[in-house]
């Protein structure tokens, strides 16, 4: 009985020490807010490209007036969840950032919100007991700003549309800052080359004659900040306009000139000057089914190579890392349909960094996981032609990959693609930093002399896809564009094949490309602001199984056994999914069941052991 009382003393003593010690951590830790974010994008934690823009971006005091809806589970959680990340802003802002929690109840409240440019909603959440009862609320839920004299809203937020939520609130404040502080970034798009126009609306498929969405104007109405200027280089007649921060160039169809070309490398030997080019060898042209393919690099080869970078004119063929439909057949096998010149691109954890597909480091691919590159030319990196600058490889094809220098290719979908040439891994996006040398040495040609080295770190990004901007399939099968005085009959339908399929490729690339020329033009300012931020808009990978190669294809290859060869790869990687779906649904029972077969072990030989005083 003594033993028994004693026992049961130190115990109490035990769990009233235990009690002290939790009471007293938390005394401590009240009004210490500290979460740790082990995701890659830093999904649950502010980004430090937001917190970098309140703490050094601000100039005047940031108010953020936050209207909730309370009472619904769903949107308490979600008003929680903001209110964390509110407070890392506020702490981040060093007393520059503001926010208050608002419910609108009064009709002042709500008078406020409307003027605000809130938007006022109904929403509905189904009842705790279950039923068919709906719990319905009336009520503003988004964001006020207030900065200086500018004012902006966030006019609605929804708790099942939270992904990205840092990304619009940073891109809002940096939005009204720079109204507020005269900011502005202004970028120069070359035209008057019969180019692939930024406003071309070849992103999705036509529907109804009515055109496709274009990337350019996505960009100007969603980051206002961001300006847009032609530039028509006149023959090289006049110079580039020394206020804009960089210029584009997209696919063209008319030659560059010498004087142009001189032209633009008179403006990036200015200094602090950027120069991106989305073009290659490979032409296509719009609204063609056959989607038929020349060769000509248009001149640019010759400006690029001064700064290091080679433009192969020719077609990239990717036999591992490109588009491949299956399509059923009345035998029951599966006759694949191929783009092999269009690559998807992803981050491959078997490559080292001098032979990675896509370097999601660099500021234009920053997290991206994966990208879509149509219709690439070869690029060979020369770093000894720039020695104070910095030559990176952005984006590789696959070592499965061939080239061709035919002179007329069809890169439609087809079964009957076939491998030609030598297998080798090939450049496609390749950026040059830093103090450039100019493509022409410094001479004087044709009345213009650029300076020998740009005074103040420049930078050049060559992606080789001609249609890195544009779907592929969408523009090749959309309608051409009907005259003003043709419209009123209505629109002239496109092809419905490509048309089927550009409307998958848009679900699955559309977004990354947006983020991608987002960043890009980021990259050309030199702001960072929002690269981590919008990389937690990107949407997930698509699954690929990079241990499994797929075979090597070789031009003796008859079609019996081309099928064997997919057969057998299809097989490889129907077993790894099967393997995975088990490990997921035996593995964590088989762990449960050895804990529970340890524990009670644990407890028979505790018992097999007791003393008796």
């Amino acid at each position: 009985m003594e033993r028994k009382t004693k026992a049961a003393t130190q115990t109490g003593l035990y769990l009233l020490i235990v009690a002290a010690i939790l009471v007293v951590a938390n005394i401590l830790s009240f009004g210490v807010h500290k979460r740790i974010d082990m995701t890659k994008n830093e999904r649950f934690t502010l980004s430090k490209g937001s917190a970098r823009l309140v703490a050094e971006g601000l100039k005047q005091e940031l108010q953020m007036d936050v209207y909730v809806i309370r009472g619904l589970p769903k949107f308490e959680a979600f008003t929680r969840d903001l209110e964390d990340m509110l407070r890392e802003y506020e702490l981040a802002g060093k007393g520059k950032v503001r926010y208050t929690i608002i419910e609108a109840k009064t009709d002042e409240q709500r008078s406020a919100a409307k003027e605000a440019g809130l938007r006022e909603v109904t929403v509905g959440e189904g009842s705790e007991t279950g039923g068919d009862q709906m719990n319905i609320s009336r009520g503003y839920m988004g964001i006020a700003f207030k900065y200086g004299s500018e004012k902006d809203a966030i006019e609605m937020l929804h708790p099942d549309y939270s992904q990205g939520l840092e990304f619009w609130i940073t891109n809002k404040i940096r939005e009204i800052r720079d109204r507020a502080d005269n900011i502005s970034q202004k970028f120069g798009v070359v035209t008057g080359k019969d180019e692939i126009k930024l406003t071309d609306q070849n992103l999705v498929p036509s529907r109804g004659g009515q055109g496709g969405a274009a990337i350019r104007p996505i960009i100007e109405q969603n980051f206002p900040f961001y300006k847009f200027e032609d530039v028509d280089l006149q023959g090289g007649d006049t110079e580039i306009n020394k206020e804009l921060s960089g210029i584009i160039i997209t696919q063209p169809a008319k030659e560059f000139s010498e004087k142009e070309l001189r032209r633009i490398d008179e403006f990036l030997m200015l200094g602090s000057k950027s120069l991106v080019v989305a073009a290659g060898a490979v032409n296509l042209k719009a609204s063609d089914p056959s989607m038929k393919a020349t060769l000509n690099t248009w001149g640019l080869e010759k400006l690029l190579d001064g700064y290091g970078i080679e433009m192969k004119k020719e077609a990239i063929l990717d036999w591992s890392r490109s588009i491949a439909f299956p399509v059923p057949t009345q035998t029951g096998q599966a006759l694949f349909f191929r783009a092999p010149g269009i690559l998807q691109l992803q981050e491959d954890p078997r490559f080292d960094q001098q032979d990675q597909l896509l370097d999601t480091s660099f500021a234009g691919f920053f997290r991206i996981p994966e990208l879509s590159f149509a219709f690439p030319s070869p690029l060979v990196p020369h770093p000894e032609k720039q020695p104070e600058a910095q030559l990176r490889v952005l984006a590789r094809s696959s070592p499965n990959t061939t080239v061709t220098d035919d002179e007329a290719l069809e890169m439609k979908l087809s079964p009957e693609w076939r491998p030609k040439g030598e297998y080798a891994q090939r450049a496609i996006a390749i950026s040059v930093e830093g103090k450039l040398k100019s493509a022409y040495g410094g001479q004087e040609g044709m009345g213009i002399t650029a300076a020998a080295q740009s005074p103040e770190a420049s930078r050049v990004l060559v992606i080789s896809a001609s249609q890195f901007f544009a779907n592929p399939f969408a523009r090749a099968g959309n309608p051409p564009p009907m005259p003003p005085q043709m419209a009123m009959m209505g629109g002239v339908g496109g092809d419905e094949n490509l048309q089927t399929v550009a409307g998958p490729y848009a679900q699955r690339y559309l977004l990354n490309t947006v983020l991608a020329f987002k960043n890009i033009l980021d990259w050309m300012s030199g702001d960072s602001t929002l690269l981590a931020a919008t990389a937690k808009l990107s949407s997930e990978p698509n699954l690929a199984y990079f241990d499994i190669q797929r075979p090597k294809e070789e031009p003796t290859d008859n079609e019996e056994l081309r099928v064997k060869k997919e057969e057998e790869y299809q097989k490889e990687r129907s077993k790894v999914q099967k393997t995975v779906s088990a490990s997921l649904t035996l593995l964590p029972a088989a762990l449960f069941a050895a804990f529970g077969v340890f524990r009670w072990r644990r407890r028979e030989s505790a018992r097999d052991h007791i003393k008796l005083d």
